[in-house]
């Protein structure tokens, strides 16, 4: 009507995935009497087949979830630590680790899905990932933003001969150097990879042959990752970091996850009326933007606090300092990404993944996960179908940083898959990719939610903007011309996007529930190919 996407609502179940096959893999496994956590399986899988060059049961994430059963907000982070075996000593840049089996980490996402089945779950996995192994199997047919990703990737990765063979053996046609809009894309090597998996368990990868095979062609590479890497690799339950924003709770799995940025940026927009202000005027987005860099800056130079330096973070006293500095009016400056600037405005390496879930059970569950870069590592494990992820690329190498990353130690990550209650009830699952965006763009929609009261779906297409090192902003041009002036003029140094919508501002899916009747709304991002499905 209008132009504008129907609102999408139902009793029975919801899912908002980054791909219409993965969401309605999702709702075929609610159809067939499973609930939440056993969807996440089917979603993710699907999505490994679908979005395989931001998704990969070889990457790492977290979840933040509302169980029915036990009324309460649960966190499962599967970010394993940075391995035993990372030659930490030969890198002094971040560069050295953005492609190659140097970069690979011990894969999470298998493992987390898993652990959400095994705890709350019914259904079996030979099941649970059936839909993700005839996605695999029969293939599917590559859309519009699947055709630019792999071609944009391609050039780049065949510069690297090492990679690209395994790669383009993988993802192109015989012969081909890139791929066509409804190019049929079939993986029997990931289809057989998962049917393994669903008929061994996890321990197939973890303990087993498919890790055998991973590690070894690593080592042949030059990798160093080990089958006692793998071994260690172990989901663990974590209570919420929350915070109260407005009229209800905001939940985020607590550090070395970096979304404490997220709810510090909300503790300080908490002290400002936002809602009597002009939306996507120059008043309220000034105040975001300042609040977002501040937070930023505070997240850089406490990465992963104890738990006494983060409740000080969190404090009313320590907070009122910051929003008093953002009503000053004074130009603020600082980074936005690591300890130093380590990417020019324009360049986001991330490729991540987030999709939100609920069952009719009244379950609701936020996934965030990624495979680090556009096809991570760019590593593709013979035989498998498996590329493997690149996040030791987001561990801080820096000579001299406070947050320098070594072996063993907790992996910091900027995911903030997010769950919403008030007044003790879940209303509201929200999570997008971006990298260090993922920081900036959640508080930036949940402004437009709670503030400004605007409906889910318009909340997800109201223009987002992203934040990097200095004063630098990127926004995107459907903001009018005389608020981006004024804004400059109150020292940002912002600049329009050449186009109105940017994957570069993240990719947000979110479900939202209504306590008093349980109806369910799903809302996905146009940005990307975000599509919503019900049972």
């Amino acid at each position: 009507m209008d132009g504008r996407r129907p609102t999408m609502s139902s009793l029975h179940g919801m899912v908002a995935a980054a791909h219409p096959l993965a969401a309605q893999a999702g709702a075929r496994i609610l159809a067939q009497g499973g609930n939440v956590f056993d969807a996440v399986g089917a979603v993710a899988a699907a999505l490994n087949v679908v979005e395989p060059f931001m998704s990969s049961l070889a990457g790492m994430g977290s979840a933040t979830m509302w169980v029915a059963a036990e009324k309460r907000v649960r966190v499962l982070d599967f970010v394993p630590s940075v391995p035993e075996s990372f030659p930490h000593e030969r890198f002094s840049q971040r560069a050295d680790l953005e492609r190659g089996a140097l970069s690979v980490a011990p894969p999470g996402n298998l493992a987390g899905w898993c652990e959400l089945n095994r705890s709350y779950g019914r259904l079996p996995l030979e099941q649970i990932f059936a839909p993700a192994i005839a996605l695999a199997e029969d293939g599917f047919p590559i859309a519009e933003f699947g055709v630019a990703e792999f071609n944009e990737q391609a050039p780049l990765l065949r510069e690297r001969p090492e990679l690209y063979e395994h790669w383009a053996r993988n993802y192109l046609r015989e012969g081909g150097d890139s791929v066509a809009l409804g190019q049929i894309l079939r993986q029997p090597e990931l289809a057989a990879t998962l049917r393994g998996i669903a008929a061994k368990g996890p321990g197939h990868l973890y303990q087993g042959a498919l890790g055998e095979a991973v590690t070894a062609h690593l080592a042949a590479q030059g990798g160093t990752l080990t089958m006692a890497d793998l071994g260690r690799v172990a989901p663990q339950w974590r209570e919420p970091l929350s915070v109260a924003y407005r009229d209800r709770l905001v939940h985020v799995p607590p550090p070395a996850c970096e979304g404490f940025q997220f709810l510090l940026t909300l503790r300080i927009l908490d002290g400002f009326d936002l809602g009597k202000l002009e939306r996507n005027g120059v008043e309220h987005l000034d105040i975001v933007y300042r609040a977002v860099r501040l937070a930023a800056g505070v997240r850089i130079a406490h990465n992963n606090p104890a738990p006494e330096k983060l409740a000080e973070i969190l404090s009313e006293p320590f907070v009122a300092r910051l929003r008093a500095r953002v009503g000053d009016g004074e130009p603020i400056e600082g980074p936005t990404e690591q300890w130093m600037p380590q990417a020019p405005a324009g360049e986001d390496p991330a490729h991540t993944t987030s999709f939100s879930i609920a069952d009719r059970e009244g379950n609701l569950i936020c996934v965030t996960q990624s495979i680090g870069s556009p096809f991570g590592s760019g590593v593709v494990v013979p035989g498998t179908g498996l590329c493997l992820n690149n996040f030791l690329y987001w561990a801080d190498v820096q000579p001299g940083s406070p947050n320098r990353s070594l072996p063993g130690s907790e992996l910091p990550m900027c995911m903030s898959p997010s769950l919403s209650t008030r007044d003790g009830a879940p209303v509201l699952a929200l999570g997008t990719p971006g990298s260090y965006g993922i920081l900036q763009t959640q508080a930036q929609a949940m402004v437009q939610h709670v503030d400004f009261a605007l409906p889910l779906q318009d909340v997800i297409e109201a223009p987002r903007a992203r934040l990097w090192d200095g004063r630098a902003i990127e926004v995107e041009n459907r903001l009018a011309a005389e608020t981006i002036a004024a804004l400059a003029r109150r020292g940002h140094a912002i600049t329009p996007f050449d186009t109105g919508w940017t994957m570069r501002v993240g990719g947000m899916q979110a479900v939202s529930r209504d306590p008093a009747t349980g109806r369910l709304t799903g809302a996905c991002d146009p940005r990307r190919d975000g599509y919503v499905a019900t049972p």
